[in-house]
């Protein structure tokens, strides 16, 4: 019986103690000084709008590159459920996300240029201790991450 309470009480501590997720809500602004294997992507100016409620996480985004303005809306459930949502350069896209710890971490899933073949990257989206920056790290397969690095700006 006693390791019995032991137990409970250590569950019931880790419940007390787990990390709370992140609430991404604001208005953020791309630095692309501080991102990492952009590319092209250094020379889009782009601003972010998040709303999250427990559900989901809503983002407006929009995009300058070259001259011109494209805005586009992505919705992430919260709850790991599949959503159909398109990619920056339009790609229907499936995105089921989880939260690992206080990290957002979401599975696109496209049609591959192979007829017949899926593509698969996975986002993975945190805050910073206080709260001013928000990263975003995309990887695939084997690739290096795409590492982008926005800040509040509110």
């Amino acid at each position: 019986m006693k390791k019995f309470l032991i137990v409970i009480a250590l569950l019931t501590a880790q419940l007390v103690f787990a990390e709370a997720p992140a609430d991404f809500s604001g208005t953020w602004i791309l630095n692309t000084d501080k991102g990492e294997n952009l590319g092209m992507m250094k020379a889009v100016k782009e601003t972010l709008i998040a709303a999250q409620d427990d559900e989901t996480l809503v983002l407006d985004m929009t995009d300058v590159f070259a001259g011109m303005t494209t805005t586009r809306q992505v919705t992430y459930d919260l709850g790991g459920k599949a959503m159909q949502n398109k990619a920056a350069m339009g790609a229907e896209s499936e995105t089921v996300s989880s939260w690992d710890g206080n990290k957002l971490v979401t599975v696109w899933t496209a049609e591959g240029a192979i007829l017949g073949t899926k593509t698969e990257r996975t986002e993975t989206r945190w805050l910073s201790a206080d709260g001013q920056e928000m990263t975003v790290s995309t990887a695939r397969a084997d690739n290096p991450p795409i590492v982008f690095v926005y800040e509040r700006s509110e």
